[in-house]
């Protein structure tokens, strides 16, 4: 959701940013890398106990993956070997943090590091389903609780020694982004063949949804062009032609 709303604003504003460290010679993967490490070094504060100095640590672990996109991009070297790099990177990031939660729960006794086995469990499906979608040639991005909401919500557990409410909030919150997800895909691969829905794009707001664009000529289109085809009578039209359709075939 912060991914779709406020992550081309701040790769606007971190333009200068990532153009200074791409001329002084910081690679994204070099970034990646920092990155990972201050996961690691983070988790090990929360599996510790060391609460507070775990927050400046996701915070330096949530740095790096805003600015390796543009260091990028200014080194020309963007490409599909660092996306991959920076993927498998994240996700053991988001392992060794909720471990470290864990952990943590686990020096207490009881059932609660099954609740941050299950955080870390649903932020694997949420990840693996946006791979296998783009795989398969759909989209499934956005949702309720993608990586940057994780980090956040992980923050304030932290700062504030609530970590077992947060826990509970990033499991419904995560079961709620997979659900959305799958929806989303299953819309997509279900639409008859020669037919591109336009996915339905969770965490936009209301404004681009209003400002889509024309499929004849690109052009925005206004609120009521936009209602003559989302209106429930034109999707009813477009069902039946569907089922006409259908029922002409040999």
């Amino acid at each position: 959701m912060l991914d779709g709303r406020w992550r081309s604003g701040f790769d606007q504003g971190l333009k200068p940013v990532g153009a200074r460290l791409a001329k002084a010679g910081v690679t994204a993967d070099a970034l990646t890398v920092v990155g990972l490490g201050c996961s690691v070094v983070t988790g090990l504060l929360i599996a510790s106990g060391h609460l507070h100095w775990a927050v400046l640590g996701v915070i330096l672990t949530g740095v790096p993956d805003l600015l390796d996109g543009s260091v990028a991009r200014h080194s020309g070297k963007a490409g599909p070997r660092g996306a991959f790099f920076d993927s498998v990177c994240d996700r053991v990031s988001d392992v060794v943090l909720i471990g470290g939660v864990a952990w943590y729960f686990g020096r207490h006794g009881g059932h609660l590091p099954v609740l941050a086995l299950a955080v870390a469990g649903l932020s694997m499906l949420i990840s693996y389903e946006r791979a296998k979608a783009e795989a398969l040639g759909f989209q499934a991005k956005g949702g309720l609780l993608e990586r940057a909401e994780r980090l956040v919500l992980l923050g304030i557990g932290l700062a504030f020694n609530v970590l077992v409410p947060i826990m509970w909030l990033m499991v419904v919150l995560g079961s709620v982004t997979a659900v959305q997800r799958f929806v989303k895909v299953w819309r997509q691969a279900s639409a008859p063949a020669g037919h591109d829905p336009v996915p339905r794009t969770f965490g936009v707001s209301r404004r681009a949804r209003r400002t889509d664009t024309d499929p004849v000529d690109g052009r925005p289109r206004s609120l009521s062009e936009w209602w003559e085809t989302a209106r429930p009578a034109a999707i009813a039209e477009r069902r039946e032609l569907r089922r006409s359709r259908r029922r002409t075939r040999p």
